[in-house]
C-alpha cells in the first residue's frame, strides 16, 4: 500500500500539472515517507503550482496549508487562512461538536498472557525471527518504516503466508496458524490494511458483510437465515454506532469510517481472543477516528489482546500501552507506555541496540 501510494503521487507529479489535487497523501506513510513529501509540497507551491490538499491528518493541516475548508455533510461550514484558527476549532468544525478525547486512556489492567510468539519466521514475506507477547487487555503498537514487516507479521500470524518456523502460543497452549481457517479457529482475527479491497465486500449490505467470516456461528447447519443475519448486523450497527439506513445498505454507499467499522464487525462477528488491526484510522474523519478509538480500548477492556498497526505515529504514542518496532522483518525494540516519538524513530532507524523483550 505505502509503496503503490508513492507512485500515484509520482504519477500525478510526473505529468507537469499546475494545479494537483493531493486527497489523503499520506494515508499509508510513515514520518519519513510524510516529511520527504511535505518537501516536496511546499517545493511545487514555490514554483507556482496549486495545490488542493485533502487529509484528516490536523498536523498536516498547519503544517502544509495556507487556508483551510473545512467540510461536513457535504457542505462547507467556512474557510479560514491557518494562522487564524487553532486544533480544537478545526475539529469542532469537522464533527460538529467536541471531541474530548483523541486517544483515550486505558480502561483495563493487562491480565495473563493471552499470545506468545517465540522465534516466529517466514522467508517469503521477510519475516525474521520474533519473540513478543500480548497480555489480555492489552494495546500493543507495532511501529516502523514503511516496509519493515509490519503488515506482513500479521499476514503471518494470520496464515495469510504460513510460518517456516518458531511457535505461537495461545493462553498458553502451542497452535497452529498455518491457514486463516486454523487462526480464526484459534481465536484470532485480522483486520486489512486496504479495508476497500480486502475488509469489506462494496457490493454487499451491512448485513451479508457482518456475518462473511463467521457463517459457520450464524449458519451451523450450512442454510443461510436472513432473520439470523439481520439481527446480528443490528447488533453491531448498534454497538459500533455504525450510521447506516439500516442491515440492507450497501457497504459502498458507507463512508469511510462506517466501512472501516463495518470491517471491525466482520471480525468481531467470530469473537476473536486476539485482534489485529492494520491501519485502522486510514482516511477516516477525526470523529471517526475518536470513535474507533474508544472501540479499541473497550476490546482490550473486554479481554482482548490487541495489535494496533499503525503508521500514524501520534496514533501509535496514544493508543499503545507498549510499543513494537519493526526493522528489515525484524522486531527491533519493545518500548514501555509513555515512549516517545524520539525513541521510536530512533528504533525504527536502527540507532539503539534496544534488541527489545521477549
Amino acid at each position: 500500500m505505502p509503496e503503490q501510494q508513492l507512485l500515484e503521487i509520482a504519477c500525478a507529479i510526473g505529468a507537469g500539472a499546475r494545479i494537483v489535487i493531493m486527497d489523503e497523501p499520506t494515508a499509508s506513510l510513515t514520518r519519513r515517507e510524510q516529511d520527504r513529501l511535505f518537501g516536496l509540497v511546499r517545493a511545487l507551491r514555490d514554483a507556482g503550482v496549486g495545490i488542493v490538499y485533502i487529509s484528516h491528518r490536523l498536523e498536516e493541516v498547519f503544517a502544509l496549508a495556507d487556508r483551510v475548508t473545512v467540510l461536513r455533510d457535504g457542505a462547507s461550514t467556512g474557510t479560514q487562512a491557518v494562522g487564524e484558527m487553532d486544533e480544537a476549532g478545526l475539529i469542532r468544525r469537522m464533527v460538529g461538536r467536541e471531541v474530548d478525547h483523541l486517544y483515550p486512556p486505558s480502561e483495563a489492567s493487562p491480565g495473563r498472557t493471552r499470545l506468545e510468539v517465540r522465534g516466529l519466521a517466514c522467508a517469503e514475506s521477510g519475516v525474521r525471527p520474533v519473540n513478543l507477547s500480548v497480555q489480555a487487555g492489552e494495546v500493543f503498537g507495532l511501529a516502523g518504516l514503511v516496509g519493515a514487516g509490519r503488515t506482513e507479521l500479521a499476514r503471518t500470524l494470520f496464515g495469510l503466508t504460513p510460518a517456516d518456523g518458531g511457535e505461537v502460543l495461545i493462553d498458553g497452549v502451542l497452535t497452529r496458524l498455518q491457514s486463516p481457517r486454523e487462526a480464526m479457529a484459534a481465536g484470532v482475527a485480522y483486520v486489512p490494511e486496504d479495508r476497500r479491497r480486502h475488509g469489506v465486500v462494496l457490493e454487499l449490505p451491512v448485513a451479508q458483510n457482518v456475518t462473511l467470516a463467521a457463517h459457520r456461528r450464524y449458519f451451523p447447519n450450512g442454510w443461510l437465515r436472513s432473520r439470523v443475519e439481520r439481527m446480528a448486523a443490528d447488533h453491531f450497527i448498534r454497538i459500533l454506532g455504525i450510521k447506516a439506513s439500516g442491515a440492507d445498505a450497501s457497504v459502498g454507499s458507507l463512508s469511510g469510517g462506517n466501512q472501516q467499522k463495518v470491517s471491525l464487525a466482520r471480525w468481531l462477528a467470530t469473537e476473536p481472543k486476539i485482534l489485529i488491526l492494520d491501519e485502522p484510522t486510514q482516511g477516516v474523519d477525526v470523529g471517526a477516528k475518536s470513535e474507533i478509538h474508544r472501540l479499541v480500548r473497550r476490546f482490550a477492556a473486554e479481554g482482548m489482546a490487541v495489535i494496533l498497526i499503525s503508521s500514524d505515529l501520534p496514533e501509535i504514542l496514544g493508543m499503545s500501552d507498549r510499543i513494537g518496532v519493526m526493522r528489515e522483518g525484524a522486531l527491533v525494540a519493545i518500548l514501555p507506555v509513555g515512549a516517545t516519538a524520539a525513541s521510536v524513530m530512533a528504533a525504527a532507524f536502527g540507532k539503539t541496540d534496544d534488541r527489545g523483550e521477549s
